[in-house]
């Protein structure tokens, strides 16, 4: 009983002198891990997420779970990942119109970086900035730690309800319409769209959303993937299980350093029903597809280099 006793009052003491040494720690930490950010921001991008914390989350929070104070340390490495990493070339950014819009892209890469580089390309570029939120695939909220920090940087499950929410608050819509068919599509498909599902142009239909085009370019060749085994994908319950050589060589599980290039075209405006039947809807989806793919096309014969 004695040794008991002395073992409880030996793990009082630890954890009464341990809390606190681990909170000046912490306090420490954070202190350092701000400053950094800070340093990495500067005051322009500070004075950028001022401008949209007081338009998304005047008292802290928005609707949507976006919080300014956690999302500055995810633009502050987006910021070094797009400008010193893959050294992002942005045009056409002139052409994101005010309020809300649906900004439609190609999609590859196996990691959804090009994301990333979208969203933080109009935050910085765009005048005024804006924070884009993207329509995130349901499974990837299943992936431990995913869903909170997805939506702490103002992300949010797709579904339409949560599309027409976003859009009806005047914001800005990032979509992919090729889903997890672009996002694995192997190195000999690269910069070839696949099939656009139809749900964007009936969202633009029913909210009466313009749409912006968005051309891709350098996100195909982040990863060399050179197969897609789907029956693995599937019992192991994935969208896609890429074969991709390279993670083998020492320092290949870092995305190359593909230089990428975004252009913004012409918005596109649509009028009808959006419960018209899919025949009418595919001929609307039709003339997006043509048009990013016509981009991806002029883009790339004007690229001369692929890291330069």
């Amino acid at each position: 009983m004695d040794t008991a006793r002395e073992l409880i009052r030996l793990g009082d003491v630890v954890r009464r002198d341990a809390l606190p040494l681990a909170r000046g720690l912490f306090r420490r930490a954070r202190g350092a891990i701000d400053g950094v950010t800070s340093t990495l921001l500067g005051p322009e991008l500070e004075q950028r997420l001022a401008q949209v914390s007081n338009q998304l989350a005047p008292h802290g929070v928005d609707p949507f779970g976006w919080d300014p104070d956690y999302a500055r340390y995810a633009i502050a490495g987006a910021t070094f990942l797009s400008r010193s990493y893959f050294r992002t070339i942005v045009s056409g950014i002139e052409n994101l119109p005010e309020g809300r819009v649906l900004i439609v892209a190609n999609h590859s890469g196996q990691l959804p970086l090009d994301g990333v580089i979208v969203a933080i390309s109009v935050f910085l570029e765009a005048q005024p900035p804006r924070v884009v939120r993207a329509m995130v695939e349901k499974w990837a909220q299943t992936l431990p730690f995913v869903s909170t920090f997805f939506a702490k940087c103002g992300q949010v499950v797709g579904v339409p309800e949560n599309a027409v929410r976003l859009l009806q608050r005047g914001e800005a819509l990032l979509v992919f319409p090729e889903g997890t068919r672009g996002l694995a599509k192997t190195f000999q498909h690269r910069y070839q769209l696949t099939d656009f599902g139809l749900g964007f142009m009936r969202l633009a239909l029913e909210t009466d959303t313009p749409i912006v085009p968005l051309s891709i370019i350098g996100a195909e060749e982040q990863y060399i993937s050179v197969a897609n085994m789907r029956s693995l994908a599937k019992a192991l319950h994935l969208p896609s299980f890429p074969v991709i050589p390279q993670l083998f060589i020492p320092g290949g599980q870092l995305p190359l350093p593909t230089r990428y290039r975004l252009h913004f075209g012409e918005p596109l405006h649509f009028r009808g029903d959006p419960d018209d039947d899919d025949s009418i809807i595919e001929e609307k989806v039709w003339v997006v597809k043509a048009t990013i793919q016509a981009m991806l096309n002029k883009g790339l014969m004007e690229r001369k280099s692929l890291f330069f």
